[in-house]
């Protein structure tokens, strides 16, 4: 039972919890993240999302630690997006690393499709579908608050003068979907060889299946393309 009498999301089995917990446990990283909370507050008092978040990365390894499973699964729903992955939490005197306890349970979020990955990561999934099918990031047309919304004020600023930007870092064409330089389509076949073999499309599967289709469509055009099948690995990693 949770540590808290406030606790969230009671009315999820126990055992669904502990599925997760065990698998943040399990991951190689964990015995190198954590060996044991002073709860000094260093690692609060250097991070930045701290300062603007209802936020601790003290409370991550400290939940681990005891093996709170139920307040585990709270912070997996609730803060565990909160984090800006900068690892200045690291200057612990014990030598942990919440960040990277924050990781492990992102992956496990991910994997479990858990809502709270799904809205985390709906803003990158244009990101992801550009890099994929493009082997490059960002088109101008992105940079809107809505793809962004955790720019805060700064996108939005930029979205509105993007003629501004454009006209000062010109791309090929003024057609905001283009690219300013073409990337091969060697590269985007390997990219995309990556993302399978590594089960990352699986993972994307997870959290976005729209996006995942209009990849695996875009894909097997482009191997179909080269001549290949989307199944035929070996060949395609000899060549």
């Amino acid at each position: 039972m949770s540590i808290y009498t406030d606790a969230k999301y009671m009315d999820v089995p126990y055992e669904e919890k502990l599925k997760l917990f065990k698998e943040v446990k399990d991951d190689m990283r964990y015995d190198h993240n954590l060996y044991g909370c002073y709860e000094c507050g260093i690692c609060v008092a250097a991070c930045p999302s701290a300062r603007f978040y209802d936020f601790s990365p003290r409370v991550f390894a400290q939940i681990m630690a005891r093996e709170d499973v139920d307040t585990f699964y709270e912070l997996l729903n609730d803060n565990v997006w909160d984090c800006s992955q900068c690892y200045s939490c690291t200057r612990c005197p014990r030598q942990n690393n919440p960040g990277g306890i924050i990781l492990m349970m992102r992956d496990a979020a991910v994997r479990a499709g858990l809502q709270s990955a799904k809205d985390a990561l709906r803003a990158y999934s244009r990101i992801i579908y550009k890099v994929m099918s493009t082997g490059t990031q960002v088109a101008p047309d992105m940079l809107q608050p809505d793809f962004f919304p955790d720019w805060g004020t700064d996108v939005k600023a930029v979205a509105e003068n993007l003629d501004v930007w454009r006209r000062a870092i010109p791309p090929e064409t003024l057609h905001t979907t283009e690219l300013a330089w073409d990337v091969s389509e060697k590269t985007r076949l390997e990219l995309y060889m990556i993302w399978k073999l590594t089960g990352n499309l699986e993972l994307i599967e997870g959290i976005d299946e729209g996006i995942y289709m209009i990849l695996e469509e875009v894909m097997e055009e482009l191997l179909d393309d080269n001549g290949y099948d989307i199944d035929d690995f070996e060949n395609i990693l000899e060549d």
